[in-house]
């Protein structure tokens, strides 16, 4: 890929679009950045048709801009080289690659994977959907090191050539069909990254799921199967069930990468739940607060609230993303004493819910908080586990997470 005087538009300037405008400016091309909101940046035009229609030698997608608008497919029709962030850097990231993807768990297993390797002094680096973008590695990748990447659908829709080593799926169910419209788009897009794969890399799948298993149908490389009953790993510190296959996929990870099983179950016993996931937050007069503020499917919700026994206050809510809330009903009757429902979804939950489990209304994450805590009892847990996106109310899970920690806090100074 020839970037130097390339004509190049950088879209959408989160994270990721401001480091692969950077990189491309490093490299000598001519940078143009775009937004759909104005913004202070080196070279920036609000985003429009006209802009697009621009004799561009190359457009770079963040993963938070659908490859499908209409003036995309009118660029892709003139011929110009649409690529994602992962596919420009590909060419540039030096040392093996481990990529990991799935609907939940991607998280905390991607962490664990470079807590394993750097535990066992193996050279990483961590990075993609967390933390750095997989663009912003590139500098700092040497032919020795791992490159452990959590990697989402969004980044995988536009992904041709990016190869990993070793690729991981934890699962796939019901997610971001706002964005793909069809369960089969997303699937597709999972999909990717095992396709692109070539003979003598590997395959981590798990076995107890179906849409993982027919990957394996696509995929040349070798495949490694993973379950929750693998017992690889008898003592892991992370609560619930969904954690254990996280660890299981993990370790196979960390075998393949050749770490020996025992330095790899000594680092499990270190590792430390991450930020948002199941992360216990404080305990006060007997209430127990959890905040799973990166629960943005309902399965993360449902995986989150499997990992209690009973007593819960579910705060649920946030921007629907498509998705049917139905299916927690059972789960909420056995387990909670209430939904506290909040933001934009909060009718559609409702009405998905209704009947099952009684429903607070509450609008806001600082109203639910207050709710829950004054009606909880000594042994009762506070969940959050919204089951949608944040972007109603908050710029990220992040955000919601830092807020609903500090709403927490607040209770224990009142």
């Amino acid at each position: 890929m020839k970037l130097e005087g390339a004509k190049t538009l950088v879209v959408g300037m989160e994270k990721s679009g401001q480091a692969s405008a950077a990189f491309l400016r490093a490299h000598a091309a001519v940078v143009t950045t775009t937004d759909v909101k104005p913004l202070d940046l080196p070279g920036f035009r609000l985003q429009s048709d006209e802009l697009f229609a621009e004799p561009w030698d190359l457009i770079v997608l963040s993963p938070g801009v659908p490859a499908d608008l209409e003036p995309l497919e009118q660029a892709r029709a003139r011929g110009v080289n649409i690529i994602g962030e992962i596919e420009l850097a590909a060419p540039f990231l030096r040392g093996k690659t481990i990529a990991i993807t799935g609907s939940n768990g991607k998280t905390t297993t991607t962490s664990l994977v470079g807590h394993i390797l750097q535990s066992a002094k193996v050279p990483a680096q961590i990075g993609g959907n967390i933390g750095t973008p997989v663009i912003a590695m590139t500098e700092a990748s040497r032919d020795d090191q791992w490159n452990v990447l959590e990697l989402s659908s969004f980044q995988l829709e536009t992904a041709r050539t990016f190869r990993a080593h070793i690729a991981v799926c934890l699962n796939v169910t019901q997610n971001h069909l706002d964005r793909h419209r069809t369960m089969e788009n997303y699937i597709a897009a999972k999909g990717n990254l095992f396709r692109m794969q070539l003979s003598g890399s590997h395959a981590v799948l798990n076995a107890n799921d179906p849409v993982c298993r027919s990957f394996a149908q696509s995929t040349k490389a070798q495949v490694t199967w993973f379950s929750g009953q693998d017992g690889l790993v008898t003592e892991i510190p992370i609560p619930g069930p969904h954690n254990v296959e996280n660890v299981m996929a993990a370790a196979h990870v960390a075998l393949l990468a050749g770490v020996p099983l025992d330095q790899i179950a000594a680092a499990v016993k270190t590792f430390k739940a991450v930020e948002h996931r199941l992360e216990f937050t404080a305990e006060i007069n007997g209430v127990r607060y959890y905040n799973d503020s990166k629960a943005t499917s309902v399965d993360a919700a449902i995986k989150a609230i499997d990992s209690f026994e009973n007593g819960l206050w579910v705060i649920l809510g946030g921007k629907d993303k498509g998705s049917d809330y139905t299916v927690m009903r059972e789960k909420l009757r056995n387990k909670a004493n209430a939904a506290l429902l909040i933001g934009a979804a909060s009718d559609k939950i409702a009405g998905h819910l209704e009947g099952a489990v009684p429903l607070i209304p509450c609008v806001t994450l600082d109203r639910a908080v207050a709710e829950a805590a004054a009606h909880a009892k000594p042994g009762d847990t506070v969940l959050l586990a919204p089951a949608c996106s944040s972007f109603d109310q908050f710029q990220n899970y992040e955000q919601r997470g830092h807020h609903f920690k500090k709403l927490v806090k607040d209770l224990n100074h009142a």
